[in-house]
């Protein structure tokens, strides 16, 4: 059985999400916060020996008062980030396990996972050496200038939006990290691109869909309802804590 380490980047500014009390990670959704919604879905697995969460330094005294408990019963490791989301990833990357053979990066603040789109993607790396879940465009797409004019349209044929889980035999994101020389990729697969290696596209959903307003929190809240439930061991949700949030 090939093993895989889970990095969860989660050290975002969320300046998008407008609210004083909570970054998007750390917002309650359905009773418990989004990251756990998240890292949730890879704890229970058989082929997952390690998860890392990333956060922001300066959300280490938070995140302690709120989550270290947490934290300590789910075994789950916390690196902080740095500026960018891949310097964040690369932190993480420098702790992962010897014995993962398979890194996996997922973010925090896309809570909205089934694991059957976890095991197509985990085995379509184990097959090809990278491979992320997306999903192909269906609207029609404009190319806006500064003054919020139409300049042209442009065509959706063979275009996807990429989605995590992104999943990369070990090596090959190493390689790809460390020939980055401070490139500010937007995903992980961008890096491996630059590399010239293929990657396999998986079809996701539009349910697996990454919070950045309030507004997707809502949808994310419907969605969960709609999606099967994780298949955990042990105490179900042993995190859960509804005083979390009064």
């Amino acid at each position: 059985m090939a093993t895989f380490a889970v990095i969860l980047p989660a050290a975002g500014k969320s300046t998008r999400y407008h609210d004083k009390n909570y970054k998007k990670p750390f917002a309650p959704l359905d009773g418990r916060a989004v990251w756990l919604h998240s890292a949730e879905r890879f704890l229970n697995r058989k082929d997952v020996i390690q998860t890392i969460l990333v956060i922001a330094r300066e959300d280490r005294d938070y995140f302690n008062f709120k989550f270290a408990s947490n934290v300590a019963i789910l075994g789950i490791e916390v690196v902080d980030g740095g500026p960018e989301r891949a310097d964040s990833v690369e932190n993480a990357l420098a702790r992962v396990k010897p014995q993962a053979e398979y890194v996996c990066v997922h973010d925090a603040a896309r809570p909205c996972l089934v694991d059957e789109w976890i095991d197509r993607v985990f085995q379509a790396a184990v097959d090809s050496g990278a491979a992320i879940l997306a999903v192909p465009i269906t609207g029609t797409l404009k190319r806006v200038g500064a003054s919020r004019r139409i300049e042209e349209t442009v065509t959706r044929t063979n275009l996807w939006e990429a989605q995590t889980p992104q999943v990369f035999r070990r090596s090959l994101l190493v390689e790809a990290y460390a020939r980055r020389a401070g490139f500010a990729a937007t995903d992980d697969a961008q890096l491996v691109e630059r590399l010239g290696k293929p990657v396999t596209v998986v079809q996701g959903s539009p349910l697996n869909l990454k919070i950045t307003t309030k507004e997707d929190l809502r949808l994310a809240e419907a969605a969960l309802k709609a999606l099967p439930k994780p298949k955990l061991s042990g105490p179900a949700h042993p995190f859960a804590d509804d005083d979390l949030w009064r």
